[in-house]
């Protein structure tokens, strides 16, 4: 078979009619989080079209022990390998957020857009499947040299990262190196993302009329106001930094009350706590947990009644760090030189599926695809950066030259 030409930037800057038209059918398909399953038909019937054996695919059962309830598990496929190399694993999530349902994609010049104004583009993260996707396709179409390759398309990523902690790793054929598209630029290459811990905090107060005797209710509503701003007031709240430690903390959703004549009894919150230090992020959701239990002692009724807090809490994902010498590293930084990038290190704020793998012994490093304004209605792909994107998940599933495993 003859060698595979090279593709360097100023030989291709869009992506082919083809590759767009897929990318372009995988943004029209709706998806959110536990809805994935007509995501996961779209790319089977893909493989199967391009020659894939059935054997080599397979769902787990990841979403029968989700928090919500799934249509499918994580999306496995073991493409045997043409030379004898470690195998190596792509990966991307399916699932999109609630506001992409009903977009459909158009292309503007060299963005892709929601044509409808009040949709998403979810590009976050179908963009992820179509780089992985198509780089299998092309795999499989033209017999290309690779080593062993696992592609793993995860779900529920956008609620708490549940396909990559629940994922079967005997199922995954032990690779060595693993590669995963989500957003941002092609060229960043995310060694590192900060922990999260989610907090449940039900506050129990007491009933009463609000004008004939509120001095006998105990307000469920004026406990969680004193608690968030004590945070607030004494920076653990927001942006936090102390003594040379840094974190974040959120109060995100707050419930409770159902007419103004009542004094409030029961209020429901919903918040988290972020930091690369994991002895950080504890001190932060004790503060959290702190500042609830003593507004509770604040609010008083007049026979003595006071409120509780009760408190349920999980680590969704630890922080993680790869070092610039592991060998995954040195592969996503070729790949990225090959086709006339330079690669960026960047450690992120936020969750990825790369930090389970990672916390579960699979060094993984984490590639955009040129998604801009994710989760929001103004969401926008460059197709320019997509297609580099496209074309770094090929080398890093073909065996070439300059990719040299455990340097």
């Amino acid at each position: 078979m003859a060698e595979r030409k090279s593709i360097t930037k100023s030989e291709s800057v869009g992506p082919t009619a083809s590759s767009e038209k897929l990318l372009m059918e995988l943004l029209a398909i709706p998806g959110k989080s536990g809805e994935e399953g007509a995501c996961a038909k779209f790319i089977c019937d893909q493989l199967m079209k391009a020659g894939a054996k059935e054997s080599w695919i397979r769902f787990d059962s990841a979403h029968k022990k989700t928090p919500i309830a799934g249509q499918v598990g994580n999306l496995i496929v073991k493409i045997p390998g043409a030379t004898k190399a470690p195998r190596r694993m792509l990966m991307a999530h399916m699932d999109t957020v609630p506001i992409c349902v009903g977009c459909r994609p158009v292309k503007k010049g060299s963005m892709v857009q929601s044509a409808d104004p009040s949709t998403g583009l979810g590009a976050d993260n179908r963009a992820g499947v179509a780089v992985t996707l198509l780089a299998a396709l092309e795999i499989l179409k033209h017999g290309l040299k690779r080593p062993p390759l696992t592609f793993l398309w995860t779900i529920q990523e956008e609620i708490g990262l549940h396909g990559a902690r629940l994922v079967s790793l005997g199922s995954l054929g032990k690779p060595t190196s693993v590669f995963n598209w989500d957003g941002g630029s092609p060229s960043k290459l995310t060694i590192g993302a900060t922990g999260g811990y989610r907090m449940q905090i039900d506050i129990a107060g007491k009933a009463s009329h609000a004008g004939n005797a509120p001095e006998k209710g105990v307000s469920a509503i004026a406990i969680a106001s004193l608690a968030v701003a004590d945070l607030h007031e004494n920076g653990w709240h927001g942006d936090i930094r102390k003594n040379g430690k840094a974190g974040t903390s959120n109060v995100g959703v707050f419930r409770g009350g159902d007419a103004t004549n009542v004094v409030t009894e029961r209020v429901s919150i919903r918040a988290e706590a972020r930091s690369h230090d994991s002895k950080f992020r504890e001190r932060i959701v004790r503060e959290i947990e702190k500042a609830f239990q003593n507004a509770a002692k604040r609010v008083t009724s007049v026979d003595g009644h006071q409120g509780h807090v009760t408190f349920d809490g999980r680590l969704d994902y630890d922080s993680f760090c790869l070092k610039t010498d592991e060998p995954t590293v040195q592969l996503a930084g070729e790949a990225v030189r090959s086709i006339g990038l330079e690669p960026e290190l960047a450690i992120a704020n936020g969750g990825l599926d790369a930090n389970w793998l990672s916390a579960r012994g699979l060094p993984t490093v984490s590639f955009g695809c040129g998604q801009l304004n994710q989760h929001m209605t103004s969401e926008a792909l460059n197709l320019e950066q997509f297609e580099q994107a496209r074309q770094i998940a090929l080398r890093l599933a073909t065996a070439t030259e300059s990719q040299r495993e455990g340097r």
